[in-house]
């Protein structure tokens, strides 16, 4: 099979893959007399997992291993483990991160709310200011 037909099975674009492949996270496939790449059932098979864990937004430090172990017929499922729970954790700070940030966001909303437009300021936006309390 050619890249691109394997690029439409799996969901990935050839770019991805090529990417992939030059990157280390998947082996490279076979190669036809003529040059193409020449992919097999497993390495479709293979593609899709990559999919799939990128889907889940693994960093390719952590596919790049869990597909190592995989390849070399060993269980990855430790370090499946691993990686989700550091996104997840990951997930949860930055959601706190957006909470204080929309806080923010709607306190200044309110504040300028309550602000003519051609309030006598020298500055920009009165409530961009940096706010003395801190």
């Amino acid at each position: 099979m050619q890249i691109g037909e394997v690029a439409r099975s799996v969901g990935l674009e050839t770019s991805a893959i090529r990417y992939y492949e030059a990157h280390d996270i998947v082996p490279q496939p076979q190669r036809t007399a003529a040059g193409y790449r020449d992919y097999h059932d497993d390495d479709v098979e293979l593609l899709r997992f990559v999919r799939r864990l990128r889907s889940l937004e693994l960093p390719l430090d952590d596919v790049r291993e869990i597909v190592s172990l995989r390849t070399d017929g060993q269980a990855p499922c430790a370090q499946v483990r691993d990686a989700i729970t550091r996104e997840a954790t990951a997930i949860d700070r930055r959601i706190e991160d957006l909470r204080r940030l929309r806080d923010e966001l709607t306190r200044l909303q309110t504040a300028a709310d309550q602000i003519r437009d051609d309030w006598p300021t020298s500055c920009v936006c009165h409530v961009l200011e940096p706010d003395p309390s801190g």
